[in-house]
């Protein structure tokens, strides 16, 4: 780790199927994406059922009625989905990986203890969506065939749904888009299917007729719905970064929440109609997906689910996708297809963990979701700042730079380490976690108003920013003869 003079992982792209370029930057040449491609692949990141049990939560839970939750749904997208397309304008700005873009920001060497932490929780993110995955298989095959779930085909179940995600990941971006694509349409169109029976079917003089939560509730509902969304912003420059430097910021923001909003603001919003028929959808000892067999016929049920279950699979790809650079920006020399193999095999055991002795899996997937807004959050306010100051072209991401990890690189700062991003990171998450209250965990902070009102990660990112705008700013070194990795001019957005 940082002792070579440049992490030559992956070989360049070719026009095959698997994707061989890791976290070095992409060079123009290769810059051949379109912002339209980020559509399918936010609309598939949001492809989960669990989506539907957050929205009953906030029925059931919180005490919201219809418009109450149609209201949370949409703000939550639009402010976590837009700070995934604000920033991942930075990766077709340096054509690399967030994680290895994070470098310029803490140095070569102190980007390893925010890069720790957001490894950390990718595996945590892919555990809890491979236990869902093998949660839908279970359903099916008992809504089918009759089969009750017992640990041998719990296990059986797991591995399969890791294994394929496992290789669809390995193959790389264009595999990605292509797969998006159709699991799209698919979903979009047995979703409308539900919607149309959910219409039919629900009482609605009983759901329009709910009395409407707290104001404190809605905007704690808001910080548990964004949470997911917050945990793909580092995620976001990975999937901008063959973009071309004339392709439009406003355009990338707009599609990266177009994307998620057309999926997360329905599926929360079927979750709470379905709760007000079956509040048993916010136990948080029952499995995520078993109501679907309870609340919608068979015919519906199972296909509904089994494209679910392409969704599920498919955010694990990309997560496991990022998964893989942030892996190689940690030191793993190894390219980014087996990188990915250390991630499947621990959301492996950690889903068996889940599924065989925890059990309670949405008590815990919501505690997850809570410390993984903030953990991401202190990185997301310093990585931001360092963004807004890389907006003149004379200061952008250096290539040769980024893949140093010696004293020669102009990221070195001081020792590897940037004091000034340090700080700002550690006091921001040491804060948010003081504000954060979960099942086992409850910070000196909790009950003051940001704690009480779930916004802990806004406080996070608030603080982070702050402390870093605030510091002396950082001075980079620039090696005499040094180029920048863009030449040429490009439009700032």
């Amino acid at each position: 780790m940082g002792t070579t003079s440049t992490d030559t992982l992956s070989a360049p792209e070719t026009e095959g199927a698997v994707e061989q370029r890791g976290i070095e930057p992409v060079p123009d040449h290769e810059r051949h994406g379109r912002v339209r491609e980020l559509f399918p692949t936010w609309v598939a990141a949001n492809i989960s059922v669990l989506l539907l049990t957050m929205g009953a939560s906030l029925v059931i839970t919180n005490g919201l009625n219809f418009w109450q939750v149609l209201i949370v749904a949409a703000i939550a997208s639009v402010v976590s989905f837009g700070m995934v397309g604000v920033l991942s304008v930075s990766g077709k700005w340096g054509g690399a990986p967030g994680a290895m873009l994070s470098r310029a920001a803490f140095g070569v060497r102190g980007n390893y203890f925010p890069g720790a932490i957001l490894w950390v929780a990718r595996f945590g993110w892919e555990t809890i969506n491979a236990v869902s995955g093998a949660y839908a298989v279970l359903t099916v095959l008992k809504l089918l065939f009759g089969i009750e779930a017992n640990n041998v085909l719990t296990v059986i179940t797991l591995l399969l749904f890791v294994a394929t995600t496992f290789l669809v990941s390995g193959m790389g971006r264009k595999a990605l888009n292509i797969c998006n694509k159709y699991s799209t349409y698919l979903f979009s169109i047995f979703s409308v299917m539900v919607l149309v029976y959910l219409i039919a079917e629900m009482p609605w003089g009983k759901i329009f007729s709910q009395s409407a939560g707290s104001t404190a509730l809605m905007i704690a509902g808001i910080g548990t719905i964004a949470a997911g969304g917050i945990s793909w912003v580092p995620t976001g420059p990975d999937f901008a970064r063959y973009l071309p430097h004339s392709a439009s910021g406003k355009k990338i923001v707009g599609t990266t929440i177009s994307g998620a909003a057309l999926v997360l603001v329905p599926m929360v919003l079927m979750g709470g109609i379905m709760a007000v028929s079956k509040p048993d959808l916010a136990n948080q000892n029952t499995d995520p997906m078993s109501f679907l067999g309870e609340v919608l016929p068979t015919w519906l049920a199972v296909p509904y689910l089994i494209t679910a279950l392409v969704g599920m699979l498919l955010i694990n790809s990309l997560s496991m996708y990022s998964a893989g650079f942030t892996a190689q920006t940690m030191g793993v020399k190894l390219p980014r297809a087996l990188a990915v193999s250390i991630n499947a095999i621990i959301s492996l055991v950690g889903g068996a963990f889940m599924m065989l002795v925890a059990k309670d899996f949405i008590g815990q997937f919501i505690t997850f979701l809570t410390l993984l807004a903030v953990s991401f959050s202190a990185w997301i306010g310093v990585y931001a700042v360092d963004m807004a100051r890389r907006r003149n072209m004379a200061v952008r991401y250096d290539g040769d730079s980024l893949m140093d990890t010696t004293r020669t690189s102009r990221y070195w700062y001081a020792g590897g380490f940037c004091w000034q991003a340090l700080t700002a990171w550690g006091a921001a998450l040491v804060v948010g976690l003081c504000l954060t209250k979960v099942t086992w965990f409850t910070g000196p902070l909790a009950e003051t108003w940001p704690g009480k009102h779930g916004l802990g990660w806004a406080a996070t990112i608030l603080i982070a920013a702050v402390v870093f705008a605030v510091l002396p700013k950082p001075k980079e070194t620039v090696p005499a003869g040094a180029a920048t990795l863009e030449k040429e001019p490009a439009p700032v957005g």
